[in-house]
């Protein structure tokens, strides 16, 4: 039996109801006192955030507890299912930090289950049904109203199991008949009418080729999976609620005779994630990548893990919103902000601060010395000492932020304009003199004078000035591709308003989307300048551009074409500096 120390004892009222279930299963000596978790994900698709909650309760548990979590792949569909997929939910998982004991597959199972079939066949507990998909469901009845007996729900056991083997042949188109558990078809329960427990597909199977043509039903197969694997603790979203006693009954159903009451495995549901401004379901995910809405799975505007990381989110940021937003009984639409807070303040204790300029123009120090060049030191993250410094170079020309020069500006303008100081950064105050414009009169350079004696750390450093700008020298900078990332959708709650859009004008998902889709998503600057420094970084280093926001290095990166993405502005609102 797993020991419960005092401290865990004591945190039972601030944790989750999940865990508490777990806490008392464990002090119960329930399945011998062991904790076993299952991450269950269908290979047809990558994984997002979503499914990031639900990763780390299926392997937070079993890591707080010291229990084991397996990765087993729900490949029950092969119409679906793909290799590439099962290799990025693996990659998706290490990332976030997690680790697996051992890594199965529904398939592992497939004789079993089908020997489990054919045993209900032979206890009258299943028959083959060859009636249509359409006139199964009509004859299921509603919540109200109770169902009517199939005409083949009678069949003797000895045809059903001429017919099972016959499904499993290659003979048998798909769609002509399935295999049905016989329960009762007036239950108030409408999973219990007779459920669909095997149909026959004929697309190849990712692991086992051509074996199979008649395959189990994730409502047949999960749970005996679970039972066969040894998992204690089934833990899935709340959708799951209604198929939990079927679960239990087809749990009873393959239970040994000399099985212990408690050895077994028992579901317990949370709520998904929902984030405003995001559509989660893979369906949907993969008509976007498709139709090239979006760049592929990995793309940084995606939910997916993949597109989540190339955007610049850290596993740790991910993993404290979760914290943050908990696990309830209840589904809810989380605020898109509350996750972009998390990722904010995670970056804020790792991220490498640096000087980009990433809608430039030219500062002139009119009287400092051409050619002459100071080397002076940056701070690399103020929130941590030991991250040191690195060197940035001091010149006549620099480049600055377009935004912070107003020639004509109020009084509540605090930057550049002519006769107003200003500190440039980790360097010296300087006083705006004027510009230089060209023919149509826009401005092309911007002039100013360096103090003496006011550079960071000297004697008048600490003259007071009601702005400080970020800067890089222009001979000492290297140009850059900046991406700038905002929402992908124009509305709050796209799945619902994707519905309703389709609804109303019975079109198909694509010509939907394109009515929701925010246009502004990606704005790609290709003139921008970044401190030398960035030479040094690697693909997925994180960063903060002074004043502007939180950056990652994008894989695609080289030194010949530096590329940085945008994962969230510094503040709760998106940066003003649009490159515009």
């Amino acid at each position: 039996m797993t020991e419960i120390n005092e401290t865990e004892k004591n945190e039972k009222k601030s944790i989750s109801f999940i865990e508490q279930a777990i806490v008392n299963d464990l002090e119960e000596g329930k399945n011998g006192g062991r904790l076993q978790t299952r991450f269950p994900p269908e290979p047809n698709g990558y994984l997002h955030i979503g499914h990031a909650k639900a990763i780390h309760m299926d392997f937070g548990m079993a890591q707080k507890y010291n229990g084991i979590c397996n990765l087993r792949f729900d490949d029950t569909n092969p119409s679906k299912e793909e290799t590439e997929y099962v290799e990025s939910i693996m990659d998706d998982i290490k990332w976030l930090g997690f680790q697996w004991e051992n890594v199965y597959y529904a398939s592992d199972y497939f004789q079993q289950l089908w020997d489990f079939a054919v045993r209900l066949i032979k206890e009258g507990k299943a028959y083959i049904d060859e009636q249509t998909s359409e006139q199964i469901a009509q004859q299921k009845g509603t919540p109200t109203q109770p169902g009517t007996n199939s005409p083949y729900r009678d069949r003797p056991i000895e045809e059903n199991l001429s017919l099972f083997e016959k499904m499993n042949s290659g003979d048998v188109p798909e769609g002509a008949m399935v295999l049905r558990a016989k329960i009762d078809m007036a239950h108030s329960n409408m999973h219990f009418r007779d459920p669909i427990i095997y149909r026959v597909v004929k697309t190849p199977h990712h692991r086992t080729g051509e074996t199979w043509k008649a395959y189990p039903m994730y409502d047949f197969a999960h749970g005996q999976s679970d039972y066969f694997e040894g998992v204690t603790h089934s833990l899935c979203t709340l959708e799951f609620v209604p198929h939990r006693p079927l679960y239990d009954l087809f749990v009873d159903w393959v239970k040994e005779e000399k099985d212990l009451d408690d050895n077994r495995p028992r579901q317990h549901e949370f709520n998904k994630l929902n984030l405003s401004y995001t559509l989660m379901s893979k369906r949907n995910l993969l008509t976007l990548v498709k139709e090239g809405l979006v760049s592929g799975w990995d793309d940084p505007r995606m939910p997916t893990i993949c597109g989540l990381r190339r955007r610049g989110y850290s596993p740790e940021g991910i993993s404290n919103f979760i914290d943050k937003i908990g696990y309830t009984k209840y589904d809810a639409l989380n605020d898109i902000s509350l996750l972009e807070s998390a990722i904010r303040e995670d970056l804020n204790s790792r991220a490498t601060r640096i000087s980009a300029v990433i809608n430039p123009v030219k500062l002139i120090v009119t009287n400092y010395p051409e050619g002459k060049v100071e080397e002076l030191q940056a701070i690399n993250n103020p929130e941590r000492a030991e991250d040191g410094t690195h060197t940035i170079e001091f010149s006549r020309e620099l480049w600055i932020e377009r935004d912070d020069f107003m020639e004509d500006a109020p009084k509540s303008f605090y930057r550049l304009t002519p006769g107003r100081e200003v500190r440039l950064k980790n360097a010296y105050i300087v006083l705006c003199t004027g510009c230089n414009k060209d023919a149509d009169g826009n401005i092309t350079e911007v002039l100013c004078e360096y103090i003496p004696d006011t550079k960071t750390g000297e004697k008048d450093s600490n003259r007071k000035v009601k702005s400080t700008l970020h800067w890089v020298s222009c001979a000492h900078s290297v140009k850059a591709e900046v991406r700038l990332y905002d929402r992908l959708w124009k509305v709050e709650n796209p799945r619902d308003e994707l519905a309703a859009i389709r609804e109303e004008r019975q079109c198909d998902a694509l010509t939907a989307m394109k009515e929701i889709i925010n246009p502004d998503s990606l704005q790609t600057l290709t003139n921008c300048y970044i401190e030398k420094f960035a030479n040094e970084l690697k693909p997925y280093d994180y960063l903060q551009f002074q004043r502007i926001g939180y950056f990652n290095v994008d894989p695609a990166s080289t030194t010949e074409h530096l590329i940085f993405n945008r994962t969230v502005s510094l503040k709760d609102t998106w940066s003003k500096i649009k490159g515009k």
